[in-house]
């Protein structure tokens, strides 16, 4: 995780608004000190701060919260999005093709093309690029374009050429070893200047977002080293999020070396859905195969083993069920070799776990496994017509992404974005979680924000953070919001009170068509990283 070695600025009192807080329900002030939150309470009780505060903060009714934490985020790629070719807006592939064109004249000096975010499932006759046709659109120039799911990708020539060794040169997306060494030559292309530019973009953005931490998942097949520990330094000695790392080898030491708090994240025991290469037990409705396994139980089980008793996290990418299957079977093989309290305390994570059952759901809970997840995902490829659907057969679709059966059975939730699979959006996260396409696997927005705020903290073994309580670190964020609602208990979504006997901290409506919430402030160890302009 990253370190700050400054110390944090003054005593600031925030006053004359809501703070959520869990240890006074109806709490309108906050006083933080030394990088903490000091006191939470009433108005009236803040005067007697008032004299021997550096700062005072009117809050004019403003909501304060906990920052959130987005518990699965690509930094460099999320933010060459933010800064490169985005194409996650085309409805049609001639629509694709005409961005790539503009991109490329407006880019004469980059010395590879970069772009994300194509999905030809969406477009009229669901083919995506050829070759040909990005060679013509680029003049022949190097072009890297991720599919949205970032386990597929189609490519031009040019960089074809950049690649040792023989690739493939058809027209179909390049998939797992192709694709990983067709991002490696693009992203090796990229300057130490362009990539510490996109980190401090990315970063920039989510503090705008109220994000206040995110979990880097890096790896040898995903970024390198260099990105890695560049992110890490560039986030501790800069104001801005906190930068937790995961680095995706099976190689605990080097994890440690690099300075990774786990050699989880992007692990992967599988690959995507919408690539068709998420491992399933029986075939995908629209191929004849049943996708592909990275990892099984024993690979599994010998990683767990070697983090465990190294005192890292573990962790994994596994999607299909066959996938998340295998980890279970893993995890525990680990558990009866080394006992199963050590297993639970190390608190080992499964990135995604889309496609879950009764037993695996079972077996996150006995193996005290996190499951990080990503509502944005029902939210983009849910329901009856979507991508899952098409994938999977709507049966198996609904089993998707089951919240709140993880929930009931008392597995820890860490809500994320996979940036920039979809984007950083932590109350559209909260709400997706909320509204899911499929009603029985709704939570409850109390439930989802916490999952969104100090899930994250306790997914990276931290219990004393991601709440405004005294003691706990003052990541926080300041939110121009409507009026403030509490969920009736009997009732995950349809009904809401206001009620103050209820005694719980109220959130914003999140009910599909209201405006979200509007970042004001966030703040960071005591230390102010955004401020919206004209605040």
């Amino acid at each position: 995780m990253s370190e700050r070695t400054a110390e944090p600025p003054e005593t600031v009192l925030l006053r004359r608004g809501e703070v959520h807080s869990p240890a006074d329900p109806f709490a309108t002030a906050m006083v933080v000190e030394a990088g903490h939150v000091a006191w939470v309470g009433s108005e009236g009780a803040a005067d007697a701060f008032a004299d021997g505060v550096d700062e005072v903060i009117d809050l004019d009714g403003a909501l304060v919260t906990p920052a959130f934490t987005d518990a699965h985020v690509h930094t460099t790629a999320t933010g060459l999005a933010l800064t490169g070719l985005d194409l996650s807006g085309a409805a049609s592939l001639d629509a694709a093709l005409a961005l790539v064109r503009e991109f490329a004249a407006a880019r004469p000096d980059d010395r590879v093309l970069l772009g994300h975010g194509w999905d030809a499932a969406r477009w009229p006759g669901g083919r995506p690029p050829a070759r040909a046709e990005l060679d013509a659109a680029t003049g022949g120039r190097p072009l890297y374009l991720s599919r949205i799911d970032v386990h597929s990708a189609v490519v031009t020539t040019a960089l074809l050429d950049l690649v040792p060794g023989d690739l493939p040169r058809t027209d179909a997306p390049l998939t797992k070893d192709d694709h990983h060494a067709v991002r490696r030559a693009a992203l090796a292309a990229i300057t130490p200047t362009q990539r510490a530019e996109a980190q401090r973009t990315a970063l920039a953005h989510a503090a705008s977002l109220g994000i206040g931490s995110v979990h880097e998942c890096g790896g040898p097949q995903i970024s390198s080293e260099d990105d890695f520990t560049g992110l890490l330094k560039l986030a501790a000695e800069a104001p801005g999020p906190r930068v937790v790392g995961y680095w995706a080898e099976q190689n605990a030491d080097r994890a440690r070396e690099l300075g990774a708090v786990g050699a989880a994240g992007d692990l992967f025991a599988d690959g995507a859905l919408g690539s068709h290469t998420a491992c399933l037990h029986a075939p995908y409705a629209d191929a004849d195969h049943a996708g592909t396994a990275y990892l099984d139980a024993e690979a599994i089980a010998a990683h767990v083993v070697a983090c465990t008793e190294a005192g890292l996290q573990a962790g994994f990418h596994a999607i299909g069920d066959a996938a998340v299957s295998a980890v279970v079977e893993g995890v525990r093989a680990a558990a009866d070799k080394l006992g199963p309290a050590r297993i639970r305390a190390a608190r080992h994570r499964v990135e995604h776990a889309e496609m879950l059952t009764p037993e695996t759901i079972a077996g996150f809970a006995e193996l005290g496994l996190t499951a990080s997840v990503q509502p944005a995902f029902d939210a983009l490829w849910g329901g009856e017509d979507g991508m899952y659907a098409r994938r999977l057969g709507a049966g198996r679709a609904r089993t998707l992404n089951p919240f709140a059966a993880l929930l009931r059975a008392g597995v820890p939730l860490a809500l994320g974005s996979d940036s920039p699979v979809t984007p950083l959006d932590p109350w559209g996260t909260v709400r997706a979680a909320a509204f899911h396409h499929t009603p029985e696997h709704r939570v409850s927005v109390r439930a989802a924000f916490t999952a969104h705020t100090r899930g994250g903290w306790r997914a990276m073994g931290r219990d004393d953070a991601g709440v405004l309580v005294p003691g706990a670190p003052a990541d926080y964020a300041v939110w121009h919001t409507g009026e403030l609602v509490v969920q009736a208990p009997d009732d995950r979504v349809a009904r809401w009170s206001t009620d103050p006997r209820s005694g719980t901290p109220g959130l914003p409506d999140l009910t599909p068509g209201r405006d979200l919430p509007a970042c004001l402030r966030t703040v960071v160890g005591g230390r102010t990283v955004f401020v919206r302009p004209g605040e």
